[in-house]
């Protein structure tokens, strides 16, 4: 009852919160009127990132090596620090809708179009059928929906992505952007509610194992007994899904740019604001979020280490830990309202990836290549009837993942990398250098495909991504590749620059859609974050409650 209860409190905030809003229009539809304030571009880019499958993952991996892999969540801060500051007044400025459009502004239309196609076909043959197959998945794997329903595993994966696509849909085709963000924040409150509550009942059950005690007792026989385990300074020859130490300030900020600066599915919560100052005020506070986000996933990993051993559970996957503790751990009452959180972290990744691509294609193909003469209500029907496509084309190809082994899941979920380091590329250096040449993005697309996927190629996904001693971890990829585009811009805007001397330089130009006066806290607010960030690195670590005898992966 708890699991209908909240799915369906969300379901009437959310209609009661958008009841009476204009959405005739592209900009009411795709951007929410404009009108979005602080804490809810904060819960909306929150839930975007946050997956059922990611809670089961991330804590799959600590409980493997140890809590290294909490820079995924840490380091997510001074991203989002980059996109109140840096970002976010940039594209508010022009009055952008996606990212591809501002790509066009910078460059060429034709550019527009080769960004906007590959992020639409990689996002419907990889990044959401992903989305809907491994949160599909999890929550089969935890609640056992198959058992209940009396069908096999592959059934109940292709019922729960249909129930996923049919309830996100809703969401992300008719409620348009305002509708997805509202119920990704009131399923924020949910997860942090929820998933906070975790580590707390696993200490819990971990004091009670051990000597009868509780939550102190469970923490300090952790402290004693796996410090090795809470050391997130990881050796720098460590293979994934360890994050060795050179690349955690180094790689893995760059990959966090191009998810949290660049990603057409964070960034339109941010595009949507009412003001520059609530722009900022949301992504601060995601950044605040984020860092919170290590004690739900990844100490739980930690802590089903500990129990695991104490209590003799045998397990040999890593995606098993979470669920096994899950089950052990969370009273039977409590069980449906942790079902809803899942269910609705499922759901905001899915409406959230879908109504990005929905508005890519709608406003960056439709509009600008098929139908220019389009008017606002045709371009909101036709954006409705391709995002009704777009879904069930999504629903038929998510359970078909089952089929393929875990290497090649992986493997695909990663090829989405092969444009999001290009868009971040485009984008920052558009802005830096001021005398690109118009082929340049394309340029550098081409450039780290061919790289990037030569890396991939030659480097097998089971040695990227699973484990593997010996092989070169990709965040050094990472680190190497998009620096290496960032020259080749600057020689590229160098030698235009001496070629053309009568070239003027790029100027943004301010179109006025919003009030672009800053929050005048966020300077204070990025250097209490930069601060916070340092004192959970110092905390777990030799030089707080970690060891540098460091779990190794196998």
């Amino acid at each position: 009852m708890s699991f209908v209860g909240f799915t369906i409190l969300v379901a009437v905030i959310s209609y009661f919160k958008t009841k009476g809003d204009n959405q005739s229009t592209s900009e009411g539809y795709f951007l929410a009127g404009r009108g979005l304030p602080g804490f809810v571009i904060a819960g909306s880019l929150l839930l975007t990132n946050l997956s059922a499958e990611q809670l089961v993952g991330s804590n799959g991996q600590t409980w493997l090596v140890g809590m290294s892999p909490m820079a995924f969540e840490v380091l997510a801060a001074p991203c989002c620090i980059a996109l109140a500051l840096f970002a976010a007044p940039r594209y508010l400025k022009s009055g952008i809708t996606t990212i591809p459009q501002l790509i066009g502004l910078r460059f060429d239309r034709s550019t527009k179009l080769w960004f906007s196609i590959l992020y639409i076909v990689l996002a419907l043959v990889v990044q959401i059928p992903v989305v809907l197959y491994s949160g599909s998945l999890v929550f089969e794997n935890i609640f056992g929906l198959s058992g209940i329903l009396g069908v096999t595993k592959f059934q109940a994966i292709v019922i729960l992505c249909i129930a996923i696509s049919v309830i996100g849909s809703i969401y992300a085709i008719f409620g348009g952007l305002k509708a997805v963000a509202v119920s990704d924040t009131v399923n924020g409150v949910g997860l942090l509610i929820g998933g906070l509550a975790v580590p707390f009942l696993a200490l819990h059950v971990l004091g009670s194992t051990a000597n009868g005690g509780g939550i102190i007792e469970g923490m300090r026989y952790l402290i004693e007994n796996h410090s090795d385990m809470l050391n997130s300074i990881a050796p720098a020859e460590s293979s994934a899904p360890a994050v060795p130490w050179p690349t955690v300030f180094t790689g893995m900020v760059i990959l966090g740019l191009q998810s949290w600066c660049t990603n057409q599915a964070y960034v339109q919560r941010v595009l949507a604001a009412k003001n520059l100052k609530e722009a900022q005020k949301g992504a601060l506070l995601c950044a605040t979020l984020k860092i919170i986000g290590f004690m739900y996933l990844a100490l739980p990993g930690v802590i089903a280490y500990a129990l695991f051993q104490l209590n003799g559970t045998e397990i040999t996957m890593m995606d098993d830990a979470y669920p096994t503790m899950i089950m052990q751990i969370v009273p039977a009452p409590l069980m449906g309202f942790f079902a809803a959180v899942m269910f609705g972290a499922i759901l905001s990744s899915f409406n959230s990836f879908l109504n990005s691509i929905n508005t890519m294609f709608t406003l960056d193909i439709y509009k600008e290549f098929i139908k220019p003469e389009a008017n606002e209500l045709q371009m909101v029907k036709i954006g409705k009837k391709v995002g009704i496509m777009f879904a069930v084309l999504t629903t038929i190809i998510g359970p078909m993942v089952y089929f393929f082994p875990g290497g090649m899941r992986t493997f695909l979920d990663s090829l989405v990398m092969l444009v999001a380091l290009p868009v971040l590329s485009a984008v920052f250096g558009g802005f830096f250098f001021k005398f690109l040449p118009k082929f340049t993005a394309k340029f550098i697309l081409i450039f780290h495909i061919v790289f990037y996927g030569s890396f991939l190629l030659i480097s097998p996904s089971y040695s990227l991504f699973g484990g593997g001693n010996g092989t070169i971890h990709y965040l050094y990829a990472v680190l190497v590749l998009w620096p290496l585009e960032m020259i080749i811009m600057a020689l590229l805007n160098s030698n235009n620059k001496k070629k053309h001397p009568e070239l003027e330089a790029w100027v943004q130009q301010d179109v006025g859609a919003v009030d672009l006066t800053p929050w005048k806290y966020r300077g204070i607010a990025a250097v209490g974050i930069l601060l916070f960030i340092a004192v959970v690195y110092l905390s777990f670590s030799p030089l707080g409650i970690g060891t540098w005898a460091y779990s190794q992966p196998f």
